[in-house]
């Protein structure tokens, strides 16, 4: 099987980018709607599942705000991972049309590399604001993760080795 060009397997990563986008998307507007009502159900008791947020040793609006900081935190993820998915969709879609070097990979592929090391850093941040909440509501803390950072460091090489790419081939448009 072909790597570039259509019906090659950038095509059919693409599709599979595309297939993840909508479910992001899907579920990004689940947890804002999950977010709004759970400020609502905070503040009023008497909706559905209003009182029915417990953790031991804490009132219901600390309960509550537990759980508020959990989704923002699952929201704020979600929406990191969608912005990863959108910009690698765009570098397929540029590999199926058979132009791999097309000058904005290089913008794309760093926005993955930040959007990696930003969700990897904000893993840590929740862990390290988590030591302020009690010890029953706090987030386990996170292992340092090599793969994640390897996986950035290949990114941002791989944007490097795009632009060189981009670089060549503009020369070559200038060669008679």
């Amino acid at each position: 099987m072909r790597a570039l060009g259509p019906g090659s397997l950038s095509s059919l990563l693409k599709a599979v980018l595309d297939l993840a986008r909508l479910l992001l998307l899907v579920l990004l507007a689940i947890l804002a709607a999950g977010l709004l009502y759970g400020v609502l159900a905070a503040f009023n008791p008497d909706m559905p599942f209003g009182d029915r947020v417990r953790f031991e040793g804490l009132d219901r609006i600390q309960a509550w705000a537990v759980v508020l900081a959990r989704m923002l935190t699952a929201t704020l993820f979600v929406a990191g991972v969608l912005v990863i998915v959108s910009r690698l969709r765009e570098v397929f879609a540029t590999l199926k049309a058979g132009d791999p070097f097309h000058p904005d990979n290089v913008t794309r592929l760093r926005v993955v590399a930040a959007g990696l090391a930003g969700l990897e850093l904000v893993r840590y941040a929740v862990w390290l604001l988590g030591a302020l909440l009690p010890p029953q509501a706090a987030p386990e803390r996170p292992n340092l993760s090599l793969t994640a950072w390897f996986s950035i460091l290949v990114v941002i090489v791989l944007a490097e080795v795009f632009r060189e790419g981009a670089r060549l081939r503009r020369e070559a448009e200038l060669t008679i």
